[in-house]
């Protein structure tokens, strides 16, 4: 591999090395997002992102694709930071060992998704900081184009006005968990901001620096606190244990790190007090997760002994 360079503050500026096509990909895209079968599952990057905003990448880590189910990630951090320990009340913090669109779970569980990054759990949190903010997912945007110091990022129209046309499931969750009171706003605007924040587009390198608050124990890119060291390590545990779904445990057995995996093909990951780093590969496999994606961040922590075990 050659990898590039940029250097703190300056996400966009490379030093040397070059950005050439990555490695195979292998599985296939989501077919009930239609907007997303586009990318070819062949296509490949990866960026590591310093503590001080040096960001590394190889193949296509400028190529911006849907973020997804990654934003999921951000969006706990902002609602956790508003609303501290409360928020814990609305939504577990267990792996669910189901399809992250299951429906089985919040029966017997009395509307209470079993954790903030299967859909029901995600949608949970997004209501709740819509609920706070007037506008969850332009909350987000402005978060993540402040984290990664890139002011171009934005929503994929194309891929939310897909997401609602094929969003039965999803609004099957929100509509469940509102009889059980469990959902502050309408059903529609509720999905309506789901939708938008599961399609901001974004490479490996703005997602890799923007995960870099959760490396620095809750501490944002300008210095200031967003999390308490507990809230940060609270998040951390939750992508460990839920990150990837039902395949959780097959992930941290191989790669060792807190995840989240989005089916746009990308995953972020966390190597806290050192790194963070994001993957991207549209071949997904049966769970949702991007093939070479996983095989990627395997081969990385193997190579460099980075772990949390």
């Amino acid at each position: 591999m050659r990898w590039a360079a940029a250097g703190p503050g300056h996400p966009g500026r490379e030093r040397g090395g070059g950005a050439g096509a990555g490695g195979p990909g292998g599985g296939g895209a989501p077919d009930y997002i239609p907007a997303l079968a586009a990318f070819d599952a062949r296509r490949f990057g990866m960026a590591v992102a310093e503590l001080d905003g040096t960001v590394y990448g190889v193949g296509e880590w400028r190529q911006p694709f849907s973020a997804q189910s990654i934003t999921k990630v951000f969006t706990l951090a902002l609602g956790l930071a508003r609303e501290g320990d409360e928020l814990w009340e609305h939504v577990g913090r267990e792996p669910s060992g189901n399809p992250f669109n299951s429906l089985v779970q919040l029966e017997y569980e009395n509307g209470i998704p079993r954790n903030p990054f299967i859909n029901a759990g995600a949608l949970v949190v997004t209501d709740r900081l819509h609920t706070r903010t007037g506008h969850a997912a332009d909350t987000l945007l402005d978060f993540l184009r402040a984290e990664s110091g890139n002011p171009d990022l934005t929503f994929d129209q194309g891929v939310a006005d897909s997401e609602t046309a094929h969003g039965d499931r999803n609004a099957a969750l929100a509509h469940f968990m509102a009889s059980y009171g469990n959902v502050d706003n309408p059903v529609p605007v509720l999905l309506d901001q789901y939708f938008r924040q599961c399609s901001i587009e974004a490479s490996c390198a703005d997602l890799a620096l923007a995960t870099g608050f959760l490396a620095r124990h809750g501490v944002r890119a300008d210095g200031t606190r967003l999390l308490t060291r507990s809230q940060a390590k609270q998040i951390n545990a939750a992508m460990l244990t839920c990150g990837t779904y039902d395949a959780a445990g097959d992930f941290a057995h191989r790669v060792g790190l807190p995840g989240k995996s989005g089916v746009g093909g990308g995953i972020i990951a966390v190597v806290p007090g050192r790194c963070t780093l994001c993957v991207w590969s549209p071949g997904l496999d049966e769970r949702g997760n991007s093939v070479a994606g996983v095989a990627a961040l395997d081969l990385f922590t193997t190579l460099t002994g980075l772990s949390v075990f």
